[in-house]
């Protein structure tokens, strides 16, 4: 550590950041290192780390959440800096604005090449059956152009560079929250909206209040609070109660420095240091400054129209009385091992328990320790964070998933893993992956308190090594960012964590606009 030279400027400009020179220099220590892989074991499967659960099962567990839930402050938290670039990728590409899009020849390109040809062929010809058509028309009709008159010809042309541009609806960088996804016969319904509705379902605590968090991108913040700020009693009144909707942004100190491809600092053309945001896993740090002790937590384009939301709302509620009901488990344990001198028989058993009822599976080496070790570190294990996660079947979706694996300690643990941390060049780590049978869909909900009521400091339960380096550009050249371990991945790699089989129909995510046009996202 310290090879690289930082001038008085590049200090300067480090602790006008936030960071520390220290610390940009693990960063750049860190590219050298390269990044750890996960040592996975095997996929979880069904009652092997990951539990399926009956009708009258799951029932109870929804019940045991209704009789709680008032003694409890319960969040929703909903990362929500993405923008809607990615939804909208297929048009841009073939958009140029230097001539019409005529849908004929979409036709036969789409035929000829697939890809998003095809998938602009698919939003041409549904176009009128997205929510956001009828206020694009208008910007349209503003700007003297007859829609009417242009779909009649078979131009687009106007209509995609109105759906993307700042001139008119300005998609391309919008934040994903905030466009509309759904419509109704009173107007259409942006994710965030969808997410009030659903939220007073379930993310009603000891005060009767409604409690929201989005995290979302500083240059966005003004139009999120704004706008939730105009909508928030429409849906009190029909909700028939009060929400407390806040936010926060991701803080430039979890930004990590770029390098160019021989892991040096890059500079920009003015010559000072460029640094990068750190990925969703800097916000352990939003998430640790939350006030609730009962956190749901999901992603911002995870929503459905109020037809499906009935399932979504039921299976939330299974999963945090599943959480209520480990986490009373737990607490009944840590209160005989913090109160009474448990012997060295008892304290084996619950060792030996732990891959049953914690998902753990304890190194062979501390069942030889003296039971007053044995017992530390039994406490150590239990008074964890913990967090029980909702899986659905696979169906093809890309990336990670839930794993068993193992730690340098030699114990194992079920955690959520991408794909970016698995060895794709170790062909045994390559078969687990195509071997998952589940899917992590981010549905997910958490006690960050422990028994006596105190918040857990959640930076202490980050498993540091699982990072990530990705590549990008930058002034037309190519460079490498860090990014912290993920919210759900390694941010969370020593919580206890709970896996339970949820319905599939409680996964809709968006990824394309296209994705607009399923069964989830229709009236």
């Amino acid at each position: 550590m310290g090879s690289i030279r930082l001038t008085d400027s590049d200090i300067l400009q480090i602790k006008e950041h936030g960071l520390d020179t220290l610390l940009v220099h693990q960063y750049i220590d860190s590219f050298e290192k390269g990044v750890d892989h996960a040592d996975i074991d095997r996929p979880c499967t069904l009652d092997d780390g990951i539990a399926g659960l009956d009708e009258s099962e799951s029932a109870a567990y929804a019940d045991v959440f209704e009789k709680e839930r008032k003694t409890r402050e319960i969040i929703q938290f909903i990362p929500a800096s993405g923008s809607g670039s990615r939804m909208f990728r297929a048009l841009f590409k073939v958009y140029s604005g230097t001539h019409s899009i005529k849908k004929e020849d979409i036709a036969r390109l789409s035929g000829q090449k697939g890809g998003e040809y095809r998938e602009l062929l698919c939003f041409m010809e549904n176009l009128s059956r997205f929510a956001f058509f009828p206020q694009l028309c208008e910007k349209m009709k503003k700007s003297g152009l007859d829609p009417e008159a242009e779909l009649a010809a078979g131009d687009y042309s106007y209509f995609i560079s109105y759906l993307l541009f700042e001139k008119g609806l300005g998609y391309r960088n919008f934040p994903k929250g905030l466009i509309q996804f759904h419509g109704y016969p009173e107007g259409p319904r942006t994710p965030v909206e969808e997410h009030l509705v659903e939220a007073s379902g379930y993310a009603v605590g000891n005060d009767g209040i409604c409690h929201l968090h989005f995290t979302v991108s500083p240059s966005h913040r003004k139009r999120f609070e704004s706008f939730c700020n105009k909508v928030k009693e429409r849906y009190e009144k029909a909700c028939n109660m009060s929400f407390d909707v806040s936010f926060s942004v991701q803080s430039p100190s979890t930004d990590t420095i770029a390098v160019d491809m021989e892991n040096r600092p890059f500079r920009d053309r003015n010559g000072r240091l460029v640094f990068r945001p750190g990925g969703h896993g800097s916000l352990i740090g939003n998430l640790n400054a939350l006030k609730g002790d009962v956190v749901f937590i999901g992603n911002v384009d995870n929503v459905a129209t109020d037809r499906h939301k009935s399932k979504r709302i039921f299976w939330k509620r299974v999963l945090a009385g599943y959480l209520f009901t480990i986490e009373k488990r737990i607490y009944n344990y840590l209160a005989r091992l913090e109160n009474t001198s448990a012997d060295d028989e008892e304290i084996n058993r619950a060792l030996a328990r732990a891959r049953e009822e914690l998902c753990v599976e304890v190194p062979p080496a501390v069942f030889s320790l003296p039971a007053p070790k044995k017992r530390e570190y039994l406490i150590g294990l239990l008074n964890r964070p913990i967090r029980v996660c909702g899986m659905v079947k696979r169906t093809g979706e890309p990336g990670g998933g839930p794993f068993w694996v193992r730690h340098k300690d030699g114990s194992r643990s079920i955690q959520i893993v991408e794909t970016a941390q698995i060895d794709m060049k170790n062909p045994d780590q390559r078969a687990m992956l195509q071997g998952l049978t589940h899917f992590n869909p981010v549905n997910i909900v958490a006690s960050i308190r422990d028994r006596h009521g105190r918040p857990f400091d959640l930076s202490k339960f980050i498993d540091q090594d699982a990072f990530f380096i990705t590549e990008k550009s930058a002034d037309g050249r190519d460079i490498k960012v860090i990014e912290h371990p993920g919210l759900w991945n390694g941010s969370m790699a020593f919580w206890n964590t709970f896996f339970v089989e949820i319905p599939v129909e409680t996964f809709s995510p968006v990824k394309t606009v296209n994705d607009l046009l399923r069964d989830a996202h229709l009236l």
